[in-house]
C-alpha cells in the first residue's frame, strides 16, 4: 500500500523542523524536480536527490544552519498534490529573512517527485539569498 501525499508531506517537514537530514532526504524520489523561485544563487530547477540535497545543504551553509521553515498552516491535499503554506526565517552576514510562501507538493508512489515553492516577496527572498 503506498502512504498517503499528506503523509508524506507531514514526515517530510517534520525531519525538516527536526533537522534529520536522512529521513528528510529519504521522502524524495531519486528523480525529484524542485523549482526554486527567483533569481538567487538557489534559483532554477534541481533535478535528482542529490541535486536537491545539495541545494538544501547551500542554503544552510549560506544561513550559518539559521535558516529554518515551519508548517503555518493546514496542508491541502488535491489529489497527488499538497499545497503547504510555510514560514521561513533565517539569517546571514547583516541579512535576514523573515516570509510566507506555500510549498507545492507532487507525491506518487509515496515520495516527493515535484517540489514547487512560492514567496511572499521574490525580491526580498533573492536579497537574502544573493547571487554568488
Amino acid at each position: 500500500m503506498t502512504t498517503q501525499p499528506a503523509t508524506i508531506a507531514r514526515i517530510y517537514f517534520e525531519a525538516l523542523r527536526r533537522g534529520d537530514v536522512p529521513t528528510l532526504m529519504d521522502q524524495f524520489a531519486q528523480d525529484v524536480v524542485w523549482h526554486q523561485p527567483g533569481e538567487n544563487r538557489f534559483s532554477g530547477i534541481h533535478r535528482g536527490v542529490d541535486s536537491v540535497g545539495a541545494l538544501i545543504g547551500g542554503m544552510m551553509q549560506v544561513s550559518d544552519g539559521l535558516f529554518a521553515l515551519e508548517v503555518a498552516g493546514p496542508l491541502m491535499v488535491n489529489g497527488d498534490l499538497v499545497a503547504v503554506p510555510v514560514r521561513f526565517t533565517g539569517r546571514r552576514e547583516d541579512a535576514s529573512t523573515d516570509m510566507s510562501g506555500v510549498d507545492l507538493l507532487t507525491v506518487r508512489g509515496g515520495k516527493i517527485v515535484e517540489m514547487h515553492l512560492f514567496s511572499e516577496d521574490g525580491a526580498a527572498e533573492d536579497a537574502f539569498w544573493g547571487t554568488v
